[in-house]
């Protein structure tokens, strides 16, 4: 298997600096970007598993000449390197197993991010989609106490009191990517007023989820722009365009579901 990775990239290009993908005798994993600058490297790999190469370079311009119109330059490093096990995106914890929950849970699943369900209700996690990690739990605020600095959290449980609380030890950490809570603009009146009470701040609070977008109540919809809302933060944040979204450890997304 050769390793191909965009060692620089300049000007207009179809991949960041980074991207990778493998190429086998007869399979390709990953990408860099596609179109004729793949099927280049992709011909360039297997070239050089029949002559038994251990490494190579490609220096591409992207123009006419190779039917691309991006108009930027690309180098390509090519190696023998096996492929690693692929880092950890940044953790997306979702409170709340609900229809919403389930159906964030399983949009987020093949983005790079790492999202987990977590819940007071057994019978609700039960019904997630396979491969979801989910976390069962009598106090999920604790989820909220231990996450790492810069998560993202959307609140959308069952029991609007459990919103409120889950909002406000997230907005007490002031360390958040993202914070969303399900409902309405009444439903975030409501919690202003309780907020001030307890001296917190509810400026970072995007509530209802996805209100930059059109108003839908079907719960995959609504999973499709919290999606959009979550990434568009993350990378905002600081976490980068890069795989995994960059220093997964350091950049996490937590989300409390309601349903």
């Amino acid at each position: 298997m050769i390793r191909v990775r965009v060692v620089r990239a300049r000007g207009s290009t179809p991949r960041e600096e980074g991207a990778e993908m493998f190429v086998g005798p007869d399979t390709v994993s990953g990408t860099i970007g596609g179109g004729h600058l793949e099927y280049m490297a992709i011909d360039r790999a297997r070239q050089m598993l029949a002559r038994g190469e251990a490494t190579a370079q490609m220096d591409v311009p992207l123009g006419p000449a190779i039917g691309q119109c991006c108009g930027g330059r690309v180098r390509l490093g090519l190696d023998r390197a096996a492929p690693t096990p692929p880092q950890p995106g940044p953790p997306v914890l979702i409170f709340g197993a609900g229809h919403v929950g389930r159906a964030l849970a399983g949009a987020l699943h093949p983005l790079p991010l790492s999202p987990r369900l977590i819940d007071q209700r057994a019978d609700e996690l039960a019904l997630a989609a396979p491969g979801i990690p989910v976390t069962l739990t009598a106090l999920p605020e604790a989820e909220v106490r231990s996450a790492p600095p810069g998560a993202a959290y959307v609140i959308l449980t069952h029991d609007h009191a459990l919103d409120f609380l889950l909002a406000v030890e997230v907005l007490r950490r002031r360390d958040a990517a993202y914070v969303g809570m399900i409902g309405s603009r009444t439903k975030r009146a409501t919690f202003q007023r309780h907020a001030a009470l307890e001296g917190v701040d509810t400026r970072p609070l995007v509530c209802p989820v996805g209100a930059g977008f059109p108003r839908d109540k079907r719960p995959e919809v609504i999973a499709a722009f919290a999606c959009a809302e979550i990434l568009s933060a993350l990378l905002t944040h600081g976490a980068g365009p890069g795989p995994g979204l960059a220093a997964p450890a350091e950049v996490p997304a937590t989300i409390c579901l309601s349903d």
